[in-house]
């Protein structure tokens, strides 16, 4: 199995940190996804989008100053899969952006009930 940069090949998650994950490849060699290279959305936590002993496509990018592989999940991905997680995403902000609104406009609807069934606003 060649390690060489460019190369798409598939390994074994086996540690995760806060600044990344190390991944173990079908060489026996082994390697560091970057929090920054695991997906193109900002990550604020590695094991939201990754889990030990989880098979995973990855792309060497290279060999550090230390002479460790850098890895990249996200460049490992087609286009298309890029695409599809993009609207994936899109569609769940969506969906949360339109649960907000309408909960803000049941609990104005609320407060408005509460208040005219009291003869409205209170006076002190």
């Amino acid at each position: 199995m060649s390690t060489e940069p460019g190369t798409i090949v598939e390994g074994t998650v086996v540690k995760i940190t806060s600044y990344g994950a190390f991944v173990e490849l079908p060489d026996g060699k082994s390697g560091l996804v970057h929090i920054s290279e695991i997906a193109d959305t900002y990550v604020k936590d590695v094991k939201d989008y990754l889990k030990e002993q989880e098979k995973v496509k990855v792309k060497v990018l290279g060999l550090n100053e230390k002479g460790k592989l850098d890895l990249s999940v996200k460049q490992a991905l087609s286009p298309e899969e890029r695409q599809h997680r993009a609207r994936a995403k899109a569609s769940f902000e969506e969906k949360l952006k339109t649960f907000m609104k309408e909960s803000e406009e049941r609990l104005l609807d609320l407060k408005r009930n509460t208040e005219a069934k009291r003869g409205g606003r209170r006076r002190r």
